[in-house]
C-alpha cells in the first residue's frame, strides 16, 4: 500500500475524498485499493494530533442531555470530523440538485425509470461511502448524537435524507402518479413492467426513517426504518385510487351482468389479483387494508343485490355458486348474519310447502308425514354441508327452521294443536317396530332409529306428548306381544334416555321389567294348577302390570261367560294367596283369545278379542238372539257392542235376516243395526283359511284411549308445572311474578312449552293451597311459604 501523510490537512484529504466520491457516484464501481485509501485518509484525518489551522475539531464536548444514551464515549480522545462530514453533506446535496433538475419534466413510465436508476445508483454509492467513512459514524457521529446533537446521522442516513430533500421532494407526486397509472393499466388487463413499481416502493419504504428514543450501546443503530414515507406519499392515494376503480367496475358490470357472474368475475378474482399484486411489488403491511377496501367497495357496499341473489339460488338449488357467495360474503365482518336469516327462511318455508304438498294423507299417514320431514331435512342439511361448510351458525339456522316447520305446519293447523307432530312421530315408531312392519328393511332399521331422534326428535317442541303416545303404542306392542324385537325396543328406550334423561323412560323400562315379571308368574300358576288338578281351566296366560307404570285404565264391567269365569276366578285367586292386599283390574279390551268352531267342516280357529269371544259363546246357549236380548246377556256397552256386532256380521261368521249380504259393504255402521234385528249363527260359513283372524282394533275404544290420553297430558302438565314453581320458589323463597314465569319456561322447554295462562293458574292454585302468598306491600312479588 502506498504511504499515507498523516500529516495532511482538510483540504488535501477532502481533494482526495471528493475524487473517491465522484469516482463512485459516477462510475458506480471501485477497487480495494482505492477504498481502503479512502477508509484510512478518513481515519487519519478523524485521529490526527496535530491542530491545522483549516482544520477545526469539534466543539468542546457537552455535558450530556437528557437523551445522552451512552456514557462510555472517550470524551477525551482526539476525534475531529464536523467539517469534513460537512463538506461530504453538502457535496451530495450539489451532486443530487443536478440530477433532479433533468427530471421535473418528465412523466409516466420515463420518470419512473429516471427515478428508480438514480435511486438505485445512488443508494449503492452511498452504501460504499458509508463504509470508508466507518471511523467518522462510529466516534464522531455518535459522540455529537450523544452529546444532544439531532441533526447529525451516520453517513448513509444522512445519504437518505439529502434524497428526500432534493430529489424526492420535488418529484415524489409525478412518481407516484406514474406508479398509480400503471397499476390502473394492469387492473385494465395491460402488461405493465412491474420493475419499476417495486424500485420506487423500495425507494419510499428506506426513506422513512426515525431516531431511536433510546440507544442502550455504541453499536446500537441512531435511526430505525419506519413506513411514514411510504403511507403518506404512496399508499394512501393508492387506497383512494383503488376504491374508485373498483367502485365504478362494480356499477358498471353489475349493470350488464347477473350477481352470480359478477361475483365469480368480478368479486373473487380481484380479490386474488391484489393479494398477488401486494406480494409482487408492494409493500406487505398494505394487504389488509387494500384487501378490506376492496371488500368493503365490491361485497359490503353490494350486499342487498348479494343477498337477493341468494334466495334465487336457494331457490334454483346452485349450491356451488351459493358456496362462492357465502365464501366472500364471509370476508365482510358480521354481514353473513342476513344471510343466515335467508337460509332460515328458506329452509322454513321449504318445510311448510313440503307438508302442505301432502297434508290432506298426512295427518292420518305417519310414514308419509316423518318422511316428507326426514326428506326435507336431509335436502338442506347436504346443502348446509356442501355450500355452509357445516358452519355453526348455518347448522343453528337450520335447525331453528326445522323446529318452526315441524311444530307449526299445516298438519299441525288441521288438527288445531301443535301435539299432533309428536303424535304422528310416535305412531311411526310404532309402525316400524311393529312385527311384521315393511316400512324399512330391517337392517336400515338402527340407521332409520337415528335420524328419527337426531332430526325429528330433537326439534320436537311436546316431547312429553310423544312420551305418552310411545309409552301407549309399547304397551300395545309388549302386551299384544307384537313386537319386532325386544333388542330394537331397547335400542330405542336407550336412545330416548339419552335424549331427555332417566325419568324420561323409567316407565317405559319398568313395562319390560313386568313382562319378565308375568312369563315367571305363568309359570307358577301352571304348576299350582298341576297340584290342585284344575284341569277344567282353559289354556291360559296372563301378563301382570303394574298399573302406575302401563298408560291402560279400566273397563266398563260386563258379564263373563261361564266358560272363562272359571279360569278368571282361579287366577286371582291364586295370586291374592301370593300377593296380599293386591287388586287385580282385569283389561278385557287388550285381551285376547282362540275359539273353535265346532260346526263346520272343516273346523276353524278363530283368533278373536274378549268382546268377540263373550258375543260368540252365547250361541252355545242358543242358536238365535235379537240384538237387545244379546246386550242384555252381556252387559257390554250398546256403542262398543254394536261395532263387536258388525265387524262379526262382516265376516260372515253370523248373519242377520233382516240385512242383506249386498248391505255388508264398508259403508255399512254399527248404527245399521237395529235392537229388534235377530242374529244367529252362520252354518255355511266358509273360508280359505284355517286360522281366522278376527281381534281388529275397535274404533269407540281407541277413540276412547286418544282422548284419555290428551286428557291426562294436560293435566299432567299442570302438576309439573306446579311442581317446578314449588322448586323454584323454595330454592329462591322470594321472586317477582315475572321472573317466576321465565325461570318456569326455561326449566320445562326442554320437556314442553308451558303456556303462560297455564303458569298464571297454576301459581293461584299453588297461593290456595298455601305453598305461596303474595306480598302484602309488593303485590308482584310471591313468597314461598315452608
Amino acid at each position: 500500500m502506498a504511504h499515507i501523510d498523516r500529516s495532511l490537512n482538510l483540504n488535501d484529504v477532502w481533494i482526495k475524498v471528493s475524487d473517491g466520491i465522484e469516482h463512485i457516484y459516477r462510475i458506480q464501481d471501485m477497487s480495494a485499493t482505492a477504498y481502503m485509501e479512502l477508509y484510512t485518509h478518513v481515519y487519519n484525518y478523524c485521529t490526527t494530533t496535530q491542530h491545522h489551522p483549516t482544520a477545526t475539531r469539534s466543539p468542546a464536548p457537552r455535558v450530556p442531555s437528557a437523551n445522552n444514551r451512552n456514557n462510555n464515549t472517550n470524551e477525551g480522545a482526539n476525534i475531529v470530523g464536523g467539517e469534513l462530514y460537512a463538506k461530504l453533506k453538502n457535496h451530495l446535496k450539489n451532486y443530487l440538485e443536478k440530477i433532479s433538475e433533468k427530471g421535473l419534466d418528465l412523466q409516466g413510465e420515463d420518470v419512473l425509470r429516471f427515478y428508480t436508476t438514480n435511486w438505485e445508483q445512488y443508494r449503492f454509492s452511498s452504501k460504499v461511502t458509508n463504509g470508508f467513512c466507518h471511523y467518522l459514524n462510529r466516534h464522531w457521529v455518535r459522540r455529537e448524537y450523544d452529546s444532544g446533537r439531532k441533526d447529525v446521522y451516520e453517513v448513509f442516513t444522512m445519504a437518505i435524507e439529502i434524497w428526500q430533500m432534493v430529489f424526492f421532494q420535488p418529484l415524489n407526486r409525478q412518481v407516484t402518479l406514474a406508479c398509480l397509472q400503471l397499476i390502473k393499466s394492469e387492473r385494465n388487463n395491460e402488461v405493465i413492467n412491474t420493475r419499476l413499481i417495486s424500485g420506487v416502493i423500495q425507494s419510499y419504504v428506506e426513506l422513512g426513517f426515525a431516531e431511536n428514543s433510546t440507544v442502550p450501546s455504541t453499536n446500537a443503530q441512531i435511526t430505525s426504518p419506519t413506513l411514514a414515507v411510504y403511507k403518506d406519499h404512496f399508499e394512501a392515494q393508492f387506497l383512494q385510487d383503488t376504491e374508485q376503480f373498483y367502485r365504478l367496475e362494480a356499477a358498471t358490470f353489475l349493470f350488464h351482468n347477473s350477481v352470480t357472474e359478477y361475483l365469480k368475475k368480478v368479486v373473487a378474482q380481484r380479490l386474488d389479483e391484489e393479494v398477488h399484486r401486494v406480494q409482487s411489488y408492494l409493500h406487505s403491511s398494505t394487504l389488509a387494508a387494500l384487501i378490506k377496501r376492496v371488500e368493503d367497495v365490491l361485497i359490503r357496499d353490494q350486499l342487498d343485490a348479494i343477498y337477493n341473489e341468494a334466495k334465487t339460488l336457494l331457490r334454483d338449488e346452485k349450491h356451488s355458486d351459493l358456496a362462492l357467495l357465502y365464501k366472500l360474503v364471509n370476508r365482510v365482518p358480521n354481514a353473513t348474519l342476513e344471510l343466515k336469516r335467508i337460509v332460515e327462511d328458506h329452509i322454513r318455508q321449504m318445510g311448510i310447502d313440503a307438508i302442505d304438498r301432502v297434508s290432506g294423507t298426512a295427518i292420518n299417514d305417519p310414514k308419509l308425514y316423518v318422511e316428507t320431514i326426514l326428506d326435507i331435512h336431509t335436502k338442506f342439511f347436504k346443502l348446509v354441508q356442501v355450500s355452509f361448510s357445516s358452519e355453526q351458525g348455518f347448522t343453528a339456522a337450520l335447525d331453528k327452521a326445522c323446529g318452526k316447520f315441524i311444530n307449526n305446519n299445516a298438519v299441525t293447523t288441521a288438527a288445531g294443536n301443535t301435539t299432533k307432530s309428536p303424535e304422528l312421530l310416535a305412531r311411526y315408531c310404532d309402525a316400524l317396530l311393529r312385527r311384521g312392519t315393511k316400512a324399512v328393511e330391517e337392517t336400515d332399521l338402527e340407521e332409520k332409529f337415528n335420524q328419527i331422534m337426531v332430526v325429528v326428535f330433537n326439534y320436537v317442541e311436546d316431547k312429553d306428548v310423544f312420551q305418552k303416545f310411545y309409552g301407549k303404542m309399547l304397551a300395545k306392542r309388549l302386551v299384544g306381544q307384537l313386537s319386532a324385537s325386544d333388542d330394537y325396543e331397547e335400542s330405542m328406550i336407550s336412545k330416548l334416555k339419552q335424549a331427555c334423561g332417566f325419568e324420561y323412560t323409567s316407565k317405559l323400562q319398568r313395562m319390560f321389567q313386568d313382562i319378565g315379571v308375568s312369563k315367571n308368574l305363568i309359570d307358577q300358576y301352571r304348576t299350582y294348577c298341576e297340584k290342585r288338578k284344575l284341569d277344567d281351566i282353559v289354556d291360559f296366560s296372563v301378563m301382570v302390570l303394574s298399573s302406575n307404570s302401563w298408560p291402560f285404565s279400566a273397563p266398563p264391567n260386563f258379564v263373563l261367560p261361564p266358560e272363562l269365569k272359571r279360569t278368571f276366578d282361579s287366577f286371582t285367586h291364586f295370586y291374592t294367596q301370593q300377593h296380599n292386599g293386591r287388586k287385580l283390574t282385569w283389561l278385557h279390551q287388550h285381551s285376547k283369545g282362540d275359539l273353535q268352531t265346532l260346526y263346520t267342516k272343516p273346523k276353524y280357529i278363530l283368533h278373536v278379542s274378549t268382546y268377540q269371544m263373550v258375543v260368540l259363546l252365547l250361541f252355545n246357549k242358543l242358536p238365535n238372539w235379537t240384538v237387545e236380548r244379546m246386550q242384555d246377556e252381556t252387559q257390554i256397552k250398546m256403542e262398543l257392542f254394536l261395532q263387536v256386532l258388525c265387524a262379526l256380521l262382516k265376516s260372515k261368521l253370523i248373519v242377520c235376516s233382516q240385512i242383506n249380504d249386498d248391505e255388508l259393504d264398508d259403508d255399512f255402521k254399527e248404527t245399521d243395526i237395529k235392537t229388534n234385528y235377530t242374529i244367529q249363527i252362520s252354518e255355511e260359513f266358509k273360508s280359505k283359511k284355517i286360522k281366522i283372524n278376527l281381534n281388529v282394533p275397535l274404533k269407540a275404544v281407541e277413540q276412547k284411549d286418544i282422548e284419555g290420553l290428551h286428557r291426562t297430558i294436560d293435566e299432567d302438565r299442570k302438576m309439573v308445572i306446579q311442581a317446578a314453581i314449588v322448586r323454584t320458589m323454595k330454592a329462591r323463597q322470594t321472586l317477582k311474578h315475572a321472573l317466576l314465569m321465565q325461570e318456569v319456561i326455561q326449566q320445562l322447554s326442554s320437556r314442553f312449552k308451558p303456556k303462560i295462562p297455564v303458569i298464571k293458574k297454576c301459581i293461584d292454585i299453588l297461593i290456595e293451597k298455601e305453598y305461596l302468598e303474595r306480598q302484602t306491600n309488593e303485590k308482584d312479588v310471591l313468597r314461598y311459604l315452608a
